[in-house]
């Protein structure tokens, strides 16, 4: 596609670096990919203003501020038009303890990884944003025992 940015060797190395550790110095990238460090700012500037790189997150552990529950929810809507659909994911996306919400194919339409305190939080979340929407069917719920993540992605 002809949208798309072209992306160099050095490129990809900067990503990989900044995708393990977003908390790199630019000094500490350019010497590692082999780059003066002004060069190196502008390439990371560069993948900025074209997309490629959105941003930065602090990982947090959520049991530290009080978040001791994980879930993930199976959501099933009733009316799958576009525009009802859509509206429906971003308010969802908008709720605070929504930590993803993907459109999906299958018998749930939406999954949704929410993260509370504890079991009475999560059973006002379902109620309050779910359950009281009459786009919503049916809502599955699934306590996460144990979360692996990673940040890094097979790149050329």
């Amino acid at each position: 596609m002809a949208d798309e940015p072209t992306l160099d060797r050095i490129d990809f190395a900067i990503l990989r670096l900044l995708m393990k550790d977003a908390w790199l110095s630019n000094k500490q990238i350019a010497a590692t990919v082999g780059l003066a460090p002004s060069t190196c700012h502008e390439r990371i500037k560069s993948l900025r203003a074209r997309g490629v790189l959105r941003g930065a997150h602090a990982e947090v552990d959520l049991k530290a501020i009080g978040f001791a529950l994980e879930a993930v929810l199976f959501v099933q809507l009733g009316k799958l038009e576009t525009e009802v659909v859509d509206n429906f994911v971003r308010s969802t996306a908008t709720v605070p303890e929504v930590r993803g919400v993907f459109l999906v194919s299958g018998r749930a339409d939406l999954i949704v990884h929410v993260v509370v305190r504890d079991m009475e939080h999560l059973k006002a979340i379902i109620s309050e944003h779910f359950n009281r929407h009459a786009v919503v069917l049916r809502v599955e719920t699934s306590v996460v025992f144990n979360r692996q993540q990673q940040h890094v992605m097979p790149l050329p």
